[in-house]
């Protein structure tokens, strides 16, 4: 169902709580903004994308001023974020709904591929609520009064595999529903959108399953389903023809059972926003209609774009016909959506500079965490990692749980730490290092051997099918005080990074060789910190991060 227009605005700045960070909430009057990624052009228009970063499969949801959205977020901890704006364009980021993954014993060791999968965004009867697929699950709920607050653990809605891809509809009548697509990869059938009947709660479907939409014939791998009810008419909008060369559909029928009626609202036509695939629609205080979605970029991930929707003979017809082909196509500029007034200039934040005891929200986890990985200490502005240990199987760092990792917040962008390394007294072999992770991954890296410190690059290609480390470049350095970074920039397809460090944090030595970044599973790369040890002892050694900044390429 479309938004309800409700006068108050909800307070932002309640603390997420969970056993191993605070996560850390900018206040209204400390707006982040970017160096390196900024959609407002400052003067009523704004430039696609909004987010230059992996929110994959977004959606969104207005509350009376208050804009709302979350993402999926795969395998990655915490999950379902939670982002504000008050324009559709400048966005924060102000929570997490999602803890931990369930189930948390699942969970404990990264999941490629897995989680939480295409989330859908609802308020309803004073409660916000999130709906998910997990692939090898069922569908989950999860909801709470405030989305800045804190959120109910999961509820199962439906168990089964394969099911992904969940939106719900409350009708006006008081039924509810529920529409849902399937994974191939475990339901062994995918192309199809059924609807089903749910508790006016929103825990559970009720009834048997119909069958809304087959798109095998002429919309191949329909998924992503949104549902919304318009006037007398239902309405699902959901792609087709896969992610990277696929077009948006929009289905409507007078029953919420169907049968439905398609047609294609936008395509990638003649621009070069490719896809362009699933996401949400909203609608403003003044009664615009706008369309938040995904466009895939390779390493990059699925980036943030926002169109226009013009209803045309009741189909909602998204983006600008711009070869006359009545369909849409995706803007690149355009005016800013009209909602009542201007707001300042926001985005979610990428750099920290450790100065609080709570982590930034940009960091995630490979798998869900353990209390003793790492702390950050606001007091002495720094966060320290400790040295975990890897698997005993380890080969790669594919399926290392205890790494703190963000998405790419732009095109092209400069991560820099500055780190001091404490090694443990008992054993050697504790490392230490900034990485650009994906299923071929990079890092510079600082080790304990027996004769001193010794820097290194490691590249690892192939490391979802178990391709093994290599290092491309090593030296010794005689300090553990040091300054690394990671220069990214490209295109998609060709994403680069170049790694150099420093000993003075004013001369930077170019170091190893060019790596290609690729994507990691449904998600783009990423860049973070680590720190590790091959053995079991009691003094594990620590790395302290004074900051993590992100700034412009030189």
């Amino acid at each position: 169902m479309l938004p309800l227009r409700l006068g108050a605005t909800l307070v932002l700045l309640t603390l997420l709580i969970n056993p191993v960070f605070v996560q850390a909430q900018e206040s209204s009057e400390d707006r982040y903004v970017s160096d390196v990624w900024v959609a407002d052009n400052r003067d009523g228009t704004y430039t696609n994308p909004i987010l230059h970063a992996d929110y994959s499969d977004p959606d969104v949801v207005r509350v009376g001023d208050d804009y709302y959205m979350t993402a999926s977020s795969f395998n990655a901890v915490p999950g379902l974020p939670i982002l504000h704006s008050k324009d559709l364009v400048n966005w924060e980021l102000i929570n997490h709904a999602l803890p931990r993954l369930y189930p948390k014993e699942h969970f404990k060791t990264p999941r490629h591929e897995e989680g939480v999968w295409a989330p859908s965004f609802r308020y309803h009867d004073g409660e916000f609520y999130i709906y998910w697929g997990d692939p090898d699950f069922g569908i989950y709920m999860v909801k709470a009064d405030d989305p800045a607050g804190e959120w109910s653990k999961p509820t199962l809605v439906k168990k089964g595999k394969g099911l992904i891809d969940s939106s719900p509809l409350w009708d006006d009548d008081g039924k509810a529903y529920l529409v849902h697509a399937f994974a191939r990869s475990r339901a062994g059938i995918n192309s199809l959108l059924v609807v089903q009947e749910m508790k006016p709660d929103g825990t559970e479907l009720i009834g048997e399953p119909v069958l809304a939409f087959d798109g095998h014939d002429e919309h191949p791998t329909v998924e992503g389903p949104k549902f919304y009810k318009r006037g007398d008419y239902y309405y699902i909008l959901a792609p087709a023809g896969g992610v990277e060369f696929g077009w948006q559909l929009a289905m409507r029928s007078k029953n919420p059972m169907g049968p439905y009626k398609e047609k294609i609202v936008m395509h990638q036509g003649n621009t070069d926003i490719n896809g362009p695939h699933q996401g949400g629609m909203v609608e403003t205080q003044t009664g615009e209609s706008w369309f938040v979605h995904f466009s895939d970029q390779g390493a990059y991930g699925r980036i943030v774009h926002l169109n226009p929707v013009h209803w045309e003979d009741g189909w909602p017809m998204m983006g600008e016909d711009t070869n006359d082909d009545g369909i849409g196509e995706p803007v690149t500029r355009h005016e800013k959506p009209d909602v009542g007034q201007d707001y300042p200039i926001q985005t979610p934040p990428d750099s920290d500079e450790f100065d609080s005891n709570s982590l930034g929200l940009q960091w995630q986890w490979h798998a869900n965490p353990e209390v003793y990985w790492g702390f950050p200490h606001g007091n002495e502005s720094k966060l320290r990692l400790y040295t975990s240990k890897l698997p005993e199987d380890f080969t790669n760092y594919w399926d290392v749980p205890h790494l703190l990792l963000q998405k790419f917040p732009a095109q092209a962008f400069t991560a820099t730490t500055k780190l001091n390394f404490q090694p443990s007294d008992e054993e050697v072999g504790g490392k230490t290092g900034l990485t650009i992770m994906g299923r071929d991954y990079s890092y510079l890296s600082v080790t304990d051997k027996e004769d001193g410190l010794y820097l290194a690059q490691t590249v690892a290609h192939e490391a979802d099918n178990g391709g093994e480390e290599q290092e491309v470049a090593g030296e010794y350095v005689d300090t553990n005080q040091l300054w690394f970074r990671v220069q990214v920039s490209g295109e998609k397809g060709d994403v680069q990074s170049r790694f150099s460090y420093s000993t003075d944090g004013e001369t930077f030595q170019p170091f190893g060789e060019a790596f290609k970044a690729r994507p990691g599973g449904w998600i783009g790369a990423k860049v973070g910190l680590f720190a590790s040890r091959p053995y079991e002892n009691y003094d594990s050694g620590f790395v302290d991060f004074d900051w993590f900044r992100i700034t412009e390429n030189d």
